[in-house]
Parts: C-alpha cells; structure tokens; sequence
C-alpha cells in the first residue's frame, strides 16, 4: 500500500475519481434498497448518488486536461489510513438508521479526504478544485436535512416510522421470539423429565445444557436458511438465524441452570426444581408480554396460549420422569 503522502496530484485525482464513482454506486443501491420500504428517503439517496456522478464528472474534466485520458490503476483500498467501504453486498435490508449513519460517515471521510488532499498537492487548479469538493463534502449533511426537510413530509414521516417499526419486528422480534418460545418450552419436557426420573441436579443440568444448545443451533440453523429477506424484506438470515439461536438457548438455559444447585445440600433437588419452576412462570409471562407488545395478540389471549402451551409440557415431562 501506498503512503498518502507519496501521492502524485495525478495519483490524488485518480483515487478521487474512483472514489466518487464507488460512492455514487453505494448511495444508489441504498435508494434500490429503501425504495419499497421508505419511498421517500429512497430518493434522498437518489440525489446523493447524483451528486457524487456530478463531483466524478468534474474530476475527470481536470484529470483529462491535465494528465490525458488514461486513468492510472488505484484506488483508495491501495492508500495507507483509508477506511473501507462496506461491500455492496452488505448493504442490502439494513435499517433506515443504520444506512443514514453509514451515509454520514462516507461523506465525512470524503470531506477529509479532500481537505489533506487540496493541503498537500502544490498545482493550483488541482488544489482548488480539491478545496471546493471539501466544502461540498462537509456541507453534504446540511444538503440530506434539507432534501429530507422537503421530500420527507409529517406524512411521510409517519408512514415511514410505521414501516420501520414492522421492520423491526420482522428482523428482530419475530426471529427472537421464535426462538424464545422453542428454548423456553420444548425443553420443558426432557429437563423435568429428567429431573424427575433421576433427582440428580447435575445430570439434569447436563440435560438441559444439551437440549437449549442443541435446540439453540438447530433453530438458527433452520430460521438463517429459510429465507434470504430477499423477497420478504426479513433482513440478513444469518442476523435472523443468529438472534433466533440464541433466544433459544437462553430460553432452555434459564430454567436449566438453577439445577447447578449442588447435590451435597440438603433437599438440593426440591431448591433446583423451585427456583427452576418460578424461572419457567417468568419465561412464559414474558413471552406472553411479547406477544402482545409487539405481534398484536390480545395479553390474555396470549397469556393463555403460552402459559397453558407450556403448563402442558411441564406436566408431561414431570409425568414421564415420574412413571
């Protein structure tokens, strides 16, 4: 890599040029993405990209009458000190505030950029164009309130946090409750079972680890390759399919780990079974919470779905560790 600093002024509009011209790129498959969630920001990312196309157009313009029409090959990946971009194919069903962060941090590491560039090259017409491009750069985030301010209305406004809203719970709750559920109930059955059928703390508590793990890899596994979010908007599967795998272990975990009660003391295995019991009643409520907060069930729907779903469990699993 090449050290900023030994940077010809032909070597500085070159990495500019290609710089523009990934960014522009950047900002259009940002609009491509918001397009159909946020229809109104999708075009504040249009005229961003537009811009970056117009500041290419003016570089080259300069490059082509100072140095001809051969560009030479580097970019800003070959420069000491430059922050990479995100790949393009990252940058697909993010959220709306994540993207407009992304944004702000682009346009200010082309402002710096410009600035030590315009600092450092001695050609006049180079360092002045440089100089103006700065300015444009620092002045980007002033330009997207303003386009926002105009395009993004009271109207547009809510119906945009309406859609954000539904994408967060596509993205995250739906994926973490799933999980939620499976850990906290499924392994009702095997943990007492077991617990009932060997009152051992210790085994039990193996049991359970085994199971929420085990149930744990399995959802994730099952919810990352169910959908890409290509179509549904649902976001990066391997995000889902992380937060659907953990939820799921911790759900099992919760009512496993009060079985590390040691063996030794006295009525160790009624203490475990208590503390897990009381954990289980919490796991259940909470979920039924969830439910209700965020899917739109009625609470006393939920409450009697989840709490008798998993009464039912539990009982079965104490009743076959009991025979």
């Amino acid at each position: 890599m090449k050290a900023f600093s030994a940077l010809s002024p032909r070597e500085i509009l070159a990495v500019a040029i290609s710089s523009e011209e990934e960014d522009a790129r950047i900002y259009m498959t940002f609009a491509d993405d918001l397009r159909e969630r946020y229809p109104a920001s999708a075009k504040v990312f249009d005229q961003m990209a537009a811009d970056e196309t117009e500041h290419r157009h003016r570089l080259l313009e300069l490059y082509e009458k100072r140095f001809g029409p051969k560009l030479p090959p580097i970019r800003r990946e070959d420069v000491k000190g430059f922050l990479k971009r995100r790949p393009i194919w990252l940058t697909s069903n993010l959220p709306l505030e994540t993207i407009r962060k992304e944004a702000e941090a682009m346009e200010f590491q082309a402002a710096r950029f410009y600035q030590r560039a315009a600092e450092q090259t001695t050609d006049v017409e180079v360092r002045r164009l440089l100089g103006d491009l700065a300015e444009v750069e620092k002045g980007h985030e002033t330009h997207a309130q303003e386009l926002e301010k105009s395009i993004l209305t009271q109207n547009v406004r809510e119906e945009e946090d309406r859609t954000r809203r539904r994408m967060f719970v596509l993205q995250y709750v739906q994926p973490g409750l799933a999980g939620l559920m499976d850990g906290s109930v499924s392994t009702l059955a095997p943990l007492f079972a077991a617990a009932f059928a060997t009152h051992q703390n210790w085994q039990t508590f193996l049991i359970g680890l085994a199971a929420s793990i085990g149930a744990g890899i399995s959802m994730g596994f099952a919810e990352a390759l169910s959908d890409d979010g290509s179509l549904t908007g649902r976001g990066s599967p391997w995000l889902r399919g992380g937060i659907c795998g953990l939820m799921t272990a911790l759900g099992g975990l919760g009512h496993a780990l009060p079985y590390l009660v040691p063996d030794s003391w006295p009525n160790a295995f009624w203490i475990a079974t208590g503390i897990a019991g009381v954990i289980v009643f919490v796991e259940l409520w909470a979920i039924a919470f969830i439910r209700a907060r965020y899917m739109d069930t009625p609470f006393l729907q939920a409450v009697f779905q989840i709490v008798l779903g998993g009464v039912i469990v539990l009982a079965v699993g104490i009743a076959i560790g009991g025979s």
